[in-house]
């Protein structure tokens, strides 16, 4: 049964979306259908297609009361637009409907798990956010709420256990049938933690253990936690808010941390050790993954930094977008990320240059545009070893992106102060990477509206959102003494094959 307020989303988007030209959004990055997006949900396979929900607020391009779009796809590229899947319309969620996960029942109904937020009184009168747990059960379409909501509330907590931070289940199924979902939660220190839950069928569940909490260490709340097996190794995604910085590992804020251990789950659970961020961009939170049928672990993410969200470009009938989907791995203890192999079905025009000399700034022929995938590897003449090289992206006479590496510092730099943003944000970050050397490989995606840096064959990764007009693709770079340099880029193309997003 179809409320009134969804049926109202749903108006909504199919009346005004369609007019949103293709030209003005991403070629291939997921972007909603009209309005705000932000965080990934329900990142999952359902009938053998790719469902990737959003949270999402179709009348603003601002933050309002959540709710879920809805996108499918057939390869992780182009995505089709489905009718938003849920709205805050029941007493649970009347506040919003926060992110969740998805998993495929045996009976072939998808079951979506997601935070209801409602408002009520605390001890002392005053109003507050109370998040519980809730299912919806639908085709791949249609959603109905689960008449047993919510399923998790505070009498499922932990002792200390908040009931105004608990939220963001992500569910999966295990092989032999079991059901479990991860949530963040606030402690009784005010710090974050990840809480465990199993099912025997998706519908009644149970508190198994706390994963792990922060302890005030990394941020304060946890939220949009992901849990999964990877390379022999057990991986915890969280996003910290409230966030220390620590050197170029962590910046302040709102970030996100890659806890890598091992997990015993009928003895001493999860044991971290080793802790670094997943993305070091300017634009990156809330990541969500799952596991393809032929055995890849792949992450979606939101391409946007809450501290930047008022900077919007104008005028902005759609705000916020995801990443590239990116392959997983674990090497030498360290995340390793990649964008799918997928996109490379998307290569057209090649353009190549081998061992070319760099002193200076130059150009190549065939190197421009601002929807391509490009991969620069530079390294020193001899024993002499260059101070800097820069590659600047979306360039004309006034605007440009900057990625800067030194390696005498090991460090690599985004520069987005002449992209085009129009207001005083956040536009500059470094990072360390790999000296080599003095040799270096940079993968970089363009996609009309953002960058994606990939170091060293993914051993850091790197995004940030870019509002450069459309008539900037020069590409040019420059050494601080003498390197050479390898280039070879494939412009993106799209021609119809599937439906972009």
């Amino acid at each position: 049964m179809i409320s009134e307020a969804l049926q109202r989303a749903r108006e909504f988007e199919a009346q005004y979306g369609p007019h949103i030209p293709s030209s003005e959004r991403p070629a291939f990055h997921a972007t909603p259908t009209i309005g705000w997006m932000n965080d990934p949900n329900g990142f999952s396979i359902y009938r053998g297609e790719y469902h990737l929900f959003y949270q999402y607020h179709p009348y603003s391009n601002e933050w309002g009361p959540m709710h879920w779009g809805h996108l499918k796809s057939r390869d992780l590229i182009l995505w089709e637009r489905l009718p938003a899947a849920l709205a805050p319309d029941q007493d649970y969620d009347a506040a919003g409907c926060f992110s969740g996960g998805a998993a495929e029942l045996p009976d072939g109904r998808q079951l979506l798990m997601y935070t209801g937020v409602r408002r009520g009184h605390n001890a002392d009168g005053f109003l507050q956010d109370i998040q519980t747990q809730c299912l919806a059960v639908g085709d791949g379409v249609n959603y109905e709420k689960w008449k047993g909501n919510p399923v998790l509330d505070g009498a499922d907590l932990p002792k200390g256990g908040s009931t105004v931070d608990f939220r963001d289940p992500k569910v999966w199924r295990e092989p032999d049938g079991t059901y479990y979902t991860v949530a963040g939660n606030r402690t009784a220190d005010g710090s974050g933690a990840i809480l465990l839950y199993q099912s025997a069928d998706g519908f009644a569940w149970e508190f198994v253990r706390t994963l792990d909490r922060c302890r005030n260490q990394y941020g304060r709340m946890w939220e949009c936690p992901d849990f999964f097996p990877l390379d022999g190794r057990h991986v915890l995604f969280t996003s910290p808010q409230e966030m220390n910085p620590v050197g170029l590992e962590f910046h302040a804020g709102n970030g996100t941390v890659c806890l890598i251990g091992d997990y015993a789950p009928d003895g001493a659970g999860f044991s971290r050790q080793s802790v670094q961020a997943i993305d070091y961009g300017l634009d990156f939170y809330a990541p969500q993954t799952l596991l393809t049928e032929d055995g890849r672990r792949v992450m979606i993410a939101w391409m946007q930094n809450w501290a930047t969200v008022g900077g919007k470009p104008n005028p902005c009938r759609w705000f916020g977008q995801m990443t590239t989907p990116r392959e997983l791995s674990v090497k030498d203890g360290r995340l390793v990320q990649s964008p799918v192999r997928e996109l490379e079905r998307y290569r057209g025009r090649r353009a190549a240059h081998r061992n070319i000399p760099v002193c200076g700034e130059i150009n190549l022929p065939g190197i421009q545009g601002r929807v391509l995938d490009m991969t620069v590897t530079v390294r020193p003449i001899g024993n002499e070893t260059y101070r800097w090289f820069r590659i600047r992206v979306a360039k004309d006479g006034e605007h440009e992106t900057i990625i800067r590496y030194r390696p005498d510092q090991g460090t690599v730099k985004l520069d987005r102060t002449r992209s085009g943003l129009p207001h005083d944000v956040v536009h500059t970050r470094s990072f360390f990477a790999d000296p080599g050397n003095g040799t270096i490989k940079l993968r970089i995606i363009l996609d009309r509206f953002s960058l994606e840096v990939f170091v060293n064959d993914g051993e850091q990764a790197a995004s940030a959102v870019i509002y450069t007009r459309q008539e900037a693709v020069a590409i040019s770079f420059e050494a601080g003494g003498p390197a050479l340099m390898d280039v070879e880029k494939y412009d993106l193309v799209f021609d119809g094959t599937g439906r972009e997003a």
